[in-house]
């Protein structure tokens, strides 16, 4: 049963990785670490970055248009852009209006959703779900996109192995088939400061162990609760996308939840912690291979700083 009166489907998705790699080896050349410590401890093998005179808008439009072709509509199509960021261009302009002039967007109204940290991406695929259930929209393009390495110390070994710079997009449409759409959802929070930026110009600051104890409790719960409102079985969801913080919290995660590793593809040992992006990654990997097949049905769920998590539970139509 379609919780959402009007059906909406994912109809492309999309992912821009800037070119530069970043390996282990050459972290641990500045820092007190290892490649095995960093495998072991993350699951992280390289990583991408961002080159100085690019910017977060620069890769989200990227990651739209391989998006908006496989959607088959283009940038004038579009009734709204929603783009999930901690690491905006800059506090004003809106990134979004900044990708919605590097598209050629001209009639999209545009929303960012910033202070979810890695949860950005599920919380805009949600608001895009709802405002397709209005008579001003009828496609919706999603952006997630984070630029961590302009937003972690150098110097610090706990945050810098971590992250990766990437940007992945999903456009969503109404759906024709009556019987896809989002079937259910959670959504939590509980405040903390182990993951912050205090102040502007300052670095992002996490502790490892609380974000391991709230991501593997929180997570698999948040699922449960989501596939409990859609009236599907979690052993019966056929992919599941998770958030690419670190392969160890995944593995944790699905174990807990007993669901086998085949249903959820992997991007961060390649591409590290992509913050709002990451998800989205693991989106594409398969919707991008055409693997996602009508009747489907898959979660989307996301854990960032604050802390606040979701969960999303679609069927594809």
């Amino acid at each position: 049963m379609n919780a959402l009166s009007v059906p909406v489907a994912i109809a492309g998705t999309g992912v821009h990785l800037p070119p530069e790699v970043v390996t282990n080896a050459e972290l641990a050349s500045t820092l007190d670490t290892s490649d095995e410590w960093i495998v072991s401890r993350t699951g992280i093998r390289v990583r991408r970055r961002l080159a100085p005179d690019r910017a977060t808008s620069d890769m989200c439009a990227a990651a739209a248009r391989p998006a908006l072709a496989a959607a088959g509509v283009t940038a004038r199509d579009l009734d709204a852009i929603i783009v999930g960021t901690y690491t905006a261009d800059q506090p004003l302009p809106s990134t979004a209006l900044i990708v919605k002039e590097l598209l050629g967007a001209e009639r999209a109204l545009t929303l960012d959703v910033t202070q979810a940290a890695c949860a950005n991406g599920v919380q805009a695929l949600f608001l895009a779900a709802h405002l397709l259930q209005t008579s001003a929209a009828r496609t919706v393009l999603v952006v997630a996109a984070d630029c961590a390495s302009r937003v972690t110390d150098p110097r610090d070994r706990t945050t810098r192995v971590f992250f990766g710079d990437a940007a992945g997009a999903a456009v969503l449409t109404r759906a024709s088939a009556p019987q896809g759409g989002l079937l259910g959802w959670d959504f939590g929070s509980e405040l903390s400061y182990d993951v912050e930026i205090p102040a502007a110009g300052e670095y992002l600051k996490m502790n490892g162990r609380s974000v391991w104890n709230t991501a593997t409790r929180c997570l698999p719960d948040s699922i449960l609760r989501a596939t409990d409102n859609a009236g599907v079985p979690v052993e019966e969801i056929t992919h599941v996308f998770l958030h690419q913080a670190n392969l160890n919290i995944i593995t944790a995660a699905l174990d807990k939840l007993g669901i086998p590793h085949s249903r959820a593809p992997i991007t961060v040992e390649s591409l590290g912690n992509t913050g709002s992006a990451g998800v989205f990654t693991a989106l594409h990997e398969r919707f991008g291979a055409d693997a996602v097949r009508p009747g489907d049905t898959y979660v989307v769920s996301s854990i960032g700083a604050g802390f606040q998590w979701g969960t999303l539970c679609f069927r594809h139509a």
